[in-house]
């Protein structure tokens, strides 16, 4: 039946090039009835190699091409996905040419060492590859679970998408080492949403907000900040419907990711101009109050449309014109003499839709009193939203939640977010298990979420503080930690930060015990700071740390977005109690069809798959 199934997708291979004659748009390519977003992404800084892929959620796979501009013929090529941007312990796809000029594509895994092993269960699906002198184009298929324990599960969130390089020709794949050769990685957000944006409408307004001139500094890593105010006609309210990334040409490799905040402050005020290194010691301190997320992209991102029923609120009697332009330079070959005008373009419109768009600051306090030891290969911490600011602060008739930014400082490698309803828990609203702090964007959810007066959302966040010596505060400053899902929805409520932090007086019983009990140079007099940094750190004292954040009351931030909080006690709030956990689901191991009949189900829709990626074609340059 395997070997049936094989030849069906021979046929339908060979029957490619009649099937699709007509060229493909670069905006998309076709498959039977259906119309598929492509997106792409360069996987290096010189665009030497572009990545394009599209998602089919029907089948639970994503059609990937890779276009390769090589120095050599015959060059092998490997590409696949990590936990984190390691190209040990990894999962590849390899493509190489033996000496005959004989192409393979194989499944393979790579070692702690870096080593390439030939994976027993092969799911690279290689549809057609070109080759034109040093242009090496090939597409390929993959399941998001393949039900392998060699190959990384491609799922909502971010993926690390790593990729190497070699001389060739090759005799065999196995026994090269990747570590040896050329390598890198890109941060991607694989699996998005294939909803089809609204139109524009015919008054849209476009507003460009970029860099004019920067010299991008040689050194890899680069945060440059330009303030910027916008024109007077934003004195009358407007809403932002769409916003997408403007960057420059020669520099899509360059440009990481960009974020354009608002500052908060008064309308009549003024603010110092500034054009340089975002954490330059001469950035002038008020411009800390430029902080509130207008707009955010990253590398991989197409434009960000919002719902056609509402906008985001923008401009308006109280509003600042000030915003502040962040853009994250990733300068991996710290190439030197780079000038970059890339930014961000906005879509706006003075004709207001039904809803305005709100954003609900959910998870920990920015407080030192949830606070991360050292020395952590993992530690979760969790911030409350709790029913009793819900009940108060959102609408009789609820929330839609639309989009979600998930928000770490440096330690951060996971963030997810639980939804409670009457000691239920619901689908998770948001999730990034392999989240990295450099790869921050605000993302469409698949399915809009409902939270109504009375349910919870439990914003849960993990560290990894293994290369840090000392403890990690809670706290704005980038070396600090943060725990935050900026939830995106309508209609705006009042409500604008649900957040929570450690009990203050329980967290000065906690330092008094550790005084009393354990010798520890702490007191509920002392600030927390010192209390932490007191603390002789061992395995015991941070098991001990995260018992009593799971167990101990909450202080509750539940604020209007005047700043001023909701009437009520919000000290002493007890941890919301869930009845009902979430039961995981798997598509593998005992949901596995095992019967003929369902046999026959899965070949049924191997068919259905090779059928459907036979009939891709290139992208267009």
């Amino acid at each position: 039946m395997r070997f049936s199934s094989f030849l069906l997708f021979i046929l339908l291979y060979l029957n490619f090039e009649k099937i699709y004659a007509e060229s493909q748009s670069k905006l998309g390519f076709k498959s039977g009835h259906q119309n598929f977003s492509v997106f792409q992404t360069a996987l290096d800084g010189s665009d030497r190699f572009r990545l394009f892929w599209s998602v089919n959620y029907d089948l639970k796979s994503v059609n990937f091409e890779v276009r390769l501009r090589t120095n050599r013929i015959n060059q092998w090529f490997a590409i696949g996905l990590s936990d984190y941007g390691e190209v040990s312990n990894a999962d590849f796809c390899i493509i190489w040419f033996d000496y005959d000029s004989k192409v393979h594509f194989q499944d393979t895994w790579t070692d702690s060492q870096g080593f390439v092993n030939l994976d027993t269960q092969d799911d690279c699906i290689l549809v057609k590859y070109k080759r034109e002198g040093h242009l090496l184009r090939f597409l390929y298929q993959k399941d998001f679970d393949t039900c392998d324990e060699k190959d990384k599960i491609i799922e909502d969130g971010t993926s690390h998408i790593v990729w190497a390089i070699g001389k060739g020709p090759i005799e065999h794949e196995y026994g090269l080492n990747l570590l040896d050769n050329e390598h890198g990685f890109q941060r991607v957000s694989l699996l998005k949403p294939s909803e089809i944006a609204p139109p524009l409408p015919k008054n849209t307004k476009i507003l460009d907000v970029h860099n004019e001139n920067v010299p991008v500094p040689s050194d890899e890593t680069t945060y440059w900040c330009k303030l910027f105010k916008f024109p007077r006609e934003l004195e009358k309210k407007h809403h932002i419907i769409r916003y997408e990334a403007n960057i420059q040409p020669e520099n899509v490799g360059l440009v990481h990711h960009m974020e354009l905040f608002h500052c908060e402050i008064d309308a009549s005020q003024d603010l110092p101009d500034w054009n340089g290194p975002c954490f330059d010691p001469k950035k002038p301190p008020i411009l800390e109050a430029c902080k509130k997320v207008l707009s955010a992209w990253a590398m991989g991102a197409g434009p960000f449309s919002y719902p056609h029923e509402a906008g985001s609120p923008f401009g308006g009697k109280n509003f600042s014109r000030f915003s502040m332009l962040e853009i994250h330079y990733n300068n991996e070959e710290k190439k030197s003499g780079i000038i970059d005008n890339s930014g961000l373009r906005i879509y706006y419109t003075p004709t207001l839709r039904k809803y305005d768009v709100g954003v609900l600051e959910i998870g920990l306090e920015y407080t030192d009193k949830n606070s991360i030891p050292p020395g952590q290969s993992l530690f979760d911490v969790s911030g409350y939203c709790v029913a009793e600011c819900t009940r108060i602060g959102i609408p009789p008739d609820g929330i839609t939640v639309f989009a979600s930014q998930l928000h770490t400082h440096l330690t951060g490698v996971r963030v997810w977010t639980r939804h409670i309803r009457g000691g239920i828990e619901l689908s998770e609203l948001n999730r990034d298990d392999h989240y990295s702090p450099h790869f921050q964007e605000i993302r469409m959810l698949r399915n809009k979420v409902k939270v109504i007066p009375g349910d919870i959302l439990i914003n849960t966040c993990r560290y990894k503080t293994t290369e840090r010596m000392g403890i990690t505060l809670g706290g704005y400053g980038i070396r600090d930690e943060m725990c935050v899902n900026y939830i995106h929805y309508y209609p705006r409520a009042e409500l604008e930060v649900c957040k929570s932090s450690v009990d203050s007086r329980t967290l000065g019983d906690y330092f008094e015990h550790l005084r009393t009990y354990e010798n520890q140079n702490t007191s509920e007099n002392y600030p927390i700071s010192t209390n932490y940094r007191n603390i002789d750190w061992s395995t015991h004292q941070a098991n001990q740390l995260n018992s009593f954040y799971l167990n101990s009351p909450l202080s509750m931030q539940c604020n209007k977005s005047s700043g001023d909080r909701f009437p009520g006690n919000w000290e002493g709030i007890s941890l919301p109690e869930v009845r009902k956990p979430l039961e995981k689901s798997n598509s593998c191991g005992k949901n596995m069809p095992t019967s003929q009949l369902g046999r026959r189900l899965k070949l049924g829709l191997m068919a259905k798959k090779q059928k459907q990626i036979s009939q891709y074609n290139f992208q267009t340059e």
